[in-house]
């Protein structure tokens, strides 16, 4: 069923169905899973053409990637289920089998904590670096993140609380039909540009990153922060009584992500420090050395003077 779409005063009509594929009574292909899938194929080749730079092997990437994004895909439907309360008969309905809806309803959190478990121990089978994998992986990520909101839009959902301007936000038959006549925070769009704007910063910072791990410490304290705020406007939030699930833990990933790099920044220069303290305390040796050594070459030479001039005087 097609979407009657307001946003920003510009009217659309966008079918959440992308093509058909006859197979059996005919097989959807949403425009969310499409969206979904650019995404991530931008997150890929963003790794491959800059693997070098991270110190890392492109084959090895991949090798890391084909295990972790299924267990990933995986952890994100069962975060869904989890906060979301959807009862399930059977673990055939987790997977979407023998019903409509098929295999939807995924939460981003879940995939993201899924992949960052997962992909640690994929590295280690393959032998890759895993703060350096965590760095490339973290931009990988905001890309996906930023074209993958997209899909929410596609499908109206990812919306917030009314904004109750005239011009600003957006309306649809969903929302209508959900919240009412009005303008609704286009959420979606929030997080998409946060993320967006994110790419470009971590892209900045990985040229000369400090220490491995600090990427992904920064994507964490800049998504998580985003997300915290942006997620209070949504009316669709996972929910544990009246705390928003995701908003809580975006809040907790932010603050511990700022604390680690605090932490590590100020060992990187109590570091520095020592090693410019032992480089001046060297250069001082060695200049003490060759002055020592310069006092003991003008001894010498007085020495030899001295004794020729002895020999000189006992020939004569």
């Amino acid at each position: 069923m097609a979407n009657n779409i307001v946003i920003f005063g510009i009217r659309l009509t966008i079918n959440p169905v992308a093509f058909t594929i006859p197979i059996g009574n005919g097989w959807d292909v949403y425009w969310y899973g499409i969206i979904i899938a650019f995404g991530f194929l931008l997150a890929v080749v963003y790794a491959m053409k800059n693997a070098s730079r991270f110190g890392l092997n492109t084959d090895r990437i991949l090798d890391v990637t084909l295990i972790t994004v299924p267990v990933a895909i995986l952890c994100a439907r069962a975060y869904y289920v989890i906060f979301d309360g959807e009862k399930l008969e059977g673990i055939g309905d987790f997977f979407g089998f023998g019903n409509s809806s098929g295999f939807s309803g995924l939460a981003i959190y879940g995939g993201v904590i899924g992949a960052f478990v997962i992909g640690p121990i994929a590295c280690k089978l393959r032998k890759v670096n895993i703060p350096d994998m965590l760095d490339i992986a973290s931009i990988g990520f905001i890309i996906g993140q930023g074209v993958g909101r997209w899909g929410n839009f596609v499908n109206q959902e990812a919306y917030g609380t009314f904004t109750n301007s005239s011009w600003w936000g957006m309306e649809s038959t969903r929302t209508i039909r959900e919240m009412g006549e009005g303008l609704v925070h286009p959420c979606f769009l929030y997080e998409s540009l946060w993320c967006i704007a994110g790419f470009f910063l971590l892209n900045h910072f990985s040229k000369k990153r400090r220490f491995g791990g600090q990427i992904f410490l920064m994507y964490c304290a800049w998504y998580g922060f985003g997300r915290a705020f942006i997620e209070l406007l949504r009316t669709d939030s996972l929910m544990i009584g009246n705390i928003r699930v995701s908003s809580l833990l975006s809040f907790i990933i932010c603050i511990t992500a700022v604390v680690l790099l605090a932490v590590f920044m100020r060992k990187l220069k109590e570091k520095a420090a020592v090693v410019e303290y032992d480089t001046v305390f060297a250069e001082e040796e060695t200049e003490s050395q060759m002055s020592e050594t310069e006092n003991n070459k003008d001894i010498t030479d007085e020495q030899n003077i001295y004794t020729e001039e002895t020999e000189s005087n006992e020939d004569n």
